[in-house]
């Protein structure tokens, strides 16, 4: 065999071993105790499955654990090494399965130190699945949620300042999409939408790798729109000057300040050691990395923070400064509501209006009785109305019967009728 062969035979086994290391990769057992229980036979069973790859198998295993012993030590142990299957198994399915194994077993044991770990895991699987910064954004939104999510729940947690440094990771990747459609915007003369995305970008996220730009971009962008949004302009350059005192923009800033008459703030300490401090951490990407970055599906986040509280709150939007406010005079069709009974109807001002007859009209005073009236006037209110039920029987009762004279019966004139 000669000595190329050798090289050849020792790569593979050299790929082989690495290969193999990968697919058996040791699972961490955080049960020590040695004993024959059945439980504790099934859990380990599955937990060699897990590291030998084969899921289902384990899964199967767990699952007779879990139904079988519901009163087991080992119960909140089997659930977590289900999800822990399912993330090992990867893939869209596995990942998704894995997410709601995780999630059920936060919701039953919320108190117990695998739940900080179940948390990052579910952050880590949106921040593996993200895209770059020019294409869809939904797992970047859904990473950003879930590493929030642990920050708040599990503070204290030994997993928080990992997911604090990937919660910055992906925020530079959600401000530098932002940041592409601010500059195409004003690229293309649409200065009030570019002025809009570019200032609401900082003022989410104020630790963007080029949030200086973005506060250069915004201030030419209200300078070009007109005078009147010139004051606008100078305070997006104050605000570069001020908060990014060791950015490449700001000796323009100061120039274009000095051309508008306006104040040049003094550099911020705080902001001027932390770029310091970012300028000697930063690594940027080299030339092979740029070079075969089409080649990648993740987006590059080596240029994001390493210092700095990232935002907690969501990005809302904002309304365009060209947009004029709302008027908050009272038009004609405004609709407005007031509480019942203030009204100017007689019912309103007359608490006595519903006692008047029938006859009076509403607001009519009715005059004085004389006090022999008084009785007549009891009597017809008292007295009892008939009321007829059928209208033909009051049809029929309203007829009188007649009398039909009799035809033998003659009567001549003033004579007597005859005996």
């Amino acid at each position: 065999m000669n000595r190329f062969s050798k090289w050849t035979v020792l790569a593979a086994a050299a790929i082989l071993t690495v290969s193999c290391g990968f697919k058996h990769k040791k699972y961490d057992n955080p049960i020590t105790k040695n004993t024959q229980q059945p439980d504790k036979v099934l859990f380990d069973k599955a937990i060699k499955d897990i590291e030998k790859g084969r899921y289902e198998v384990a899964r199967l295993t767990l699952n007779t654990l879990i139904n079988t012993y519901d009163t087991s030590e080992f119960l909140a142990k089997a659930k977590l090494a289900v999800a822990d299957s399912w993330f090992r198994e990867g893939g869209t399915h596995g990942l998704a399965q894995a997410e709601a194994e995780y999630k059920d077993f936060i919701l039953f044991y919320p108190t117990m130190e695998e739940a900080a770990e179940s948390q990052k895991k579910i952050c880590d699987i949106h921040y593996k699945q993200m895209d770059k910064a020019d294409r869809d954004s939904n797992q970047a939104l859904r990473a950003e949620q879930e590493c929030r999510q642990l920050l708040v729940q599990f503070p204290n947690s030994k997993f928080a300042p990992g997911a604090e440094q990937q919660l910055r990771e992906i925020q530079e990747v959600l401000a530098e999409s932002e940041m592409r459609t601010g500059s195409f915007y004003h690229h293309k003369g649409a200065l009030a939408a570019a002025a809009n995305r570019l200032g609401s970008l900082v003022d989410q996220y104020p630790l963007y790798s080029k949030a200086d730009e973005a506060l250069w971009l915004e201030g030419d962008s209200f300078v070009r729109m007109g005078p009147r949004f010139k004051p606008k302009g100078g305070e997006a350059y104050q605000k570069l000057v001020k908060e990014y005192p060791l950015s490449s923009y700001t000796e323009q800033a100061k120039k274009k300040l000095r051309e508008m008459e306006m104040e040049i703030p003094a550099a911020d300490p705080a902001a001027v050691a932390r770029m310091k401090f970012e300028q000697e951490n930063r690594k940027g990407s080299g030339l092979v990395t740029k070079s075969t970055a089409f080649l990648r599906h993740g987006p590059d986040v080596k240029s994001a923070a390493k210092s700095g509280t990232p935002a907690m709150t969501n990005n809302r939007p904002s309304v365009p400064a060209s947009v004029p406010p709302a008027s908050t005079g009272t038009g004609v069709n405004d609709v407005t509501i007031a509480p019942a009974g203030t009204g100017t109807s007689a019912l309103d001002t007359q608490p006595d209006a519903r006692a008047n007859p029938t006859g009076a009209s509403a607001g009519e005073v009715k005059p004085e009785a004389k006090p022999g009236e008084e009785a007549a006037a009891t009597d017809a209110t008292t007295k009892p109305v008939e009321t007829v039920a059928d209208p033909k029987d009051a049809k029929k009762k309203s007829k009188k019967p007649s009398k039909k004279p009799d035809p033998k019966a003659k009567q001549t004139g003033n004579q007597p009728p005859q005996q």
